[in-house]
């Protein structure tokens, strides 16, 4: 999908901002900010947006009438009235129609209605601004544990063969991982160098090819820690390994 398009990144800012993308949709945009600029600037500009609304927003006090509306509504007249009181009630005279009215009629008054509808739309206003706080809250980037670093030593016989080392960046969460040369790779048509992940037994787990010069290599793999404990880069043929194992010299090595 082309996040870097115009109206598909405001669409998706707008969800994210205002909270109505939710879940794993959520959680995948959040991913995506910090590699998308033009999602995270569409974002920033809802933000803001909405944050100027929520500045605007006054607090209203609702009349007494209106709670006591409320009260009712929710948890009716009072049963706490004796039983021998509501046993007795077919001996009382039978209220009037009017009476009825005064007493049992918890509605506000005409006069109260406009403070009634005034309440309904400042606390209408109090829940868009509470939502607002809670989007950009959650809009903010939260601190994301520091990688994993990795020095790749030259060894003895690598020194002869590839005049660099190499750095490995490993995210925290093990699923990306970026090796940067210390110097630009130079190396013969007829060879490659070879990535590869070392466990504490057992074969090496290639990673792929690393790139010539000074480009960065990077590796997107589940698991890329697990059962690892050093990374390690070997001279093998054009292509790569053909056995899925070092089959050259290891000319770079580090643990982790």
């Amino acid at each position: 999908m082309d996040y870097g398009h115009p109206e598909r990144a405001e669409r998706l800012a707008a969800d994210y901002a205002v909270g109505t993308l939710r879940g794993g949709a959520r959680r995948r945009f959040e991913k995506l900010l910090p590699a998308h600029p033009a999602l995270a600037a569409a974002t920033a500009t809802w933000t803001a947006r909405l944050q100027l609304l929520a500045g605007q927003v006054a607090a209203v006090e609702p009349p007494a009438s209106v709670w006591a509306t409320i009260q009712m509504r929710l948890f009716g007249a009072s049963d706490s009235a004796p039983s021998s009181t509501q046993s007795s009630t077919s001996t009382l005279p039978t209220p009037t129609p009017t009476q009825t009215s005064a007493t049992t009629d918890v509605r506000p008054a005409a006069n109260d209605r406009p403070g009634a509808l005034r309440f309904w739309r400042g606390l209408s206003a109090v829940a868009l601004a509470a939502s607002v706080v809670l989007a950009v809250m959650v809009a903010r980037p939260v601190p994301e544990a520091a990688p994993i670093v990795v020095v790749l030593r030259s060894t003895p016989e690598g020194v002869e063969l590839v005049k660099t080392g190499f750095v490995a960046s490993v995210s925290a969460d093990g699923r990306a991982l970026v090796l940067k040369p210390l110097a630009p790779v130079v190396i013969d048509a007829a060879h490659a160098l070879e990535l590869w992940a070392v466990p504490k037994a057992g074969a090496p787990r290639s990673l792929g090819l690393i790139a010539a010069g000074d480009v960065p290599t990077t590796v997107t793999r589940a698991n890329l820690l697990d059962d690892t404990q050093a990374f390690a880069v070997s001279l093998e043929p054009s292509g790569g390994s053909r056995t899925g194992k070092p089959t050259g010299p290891i000319v770079s090595a580090g643990g982790i």
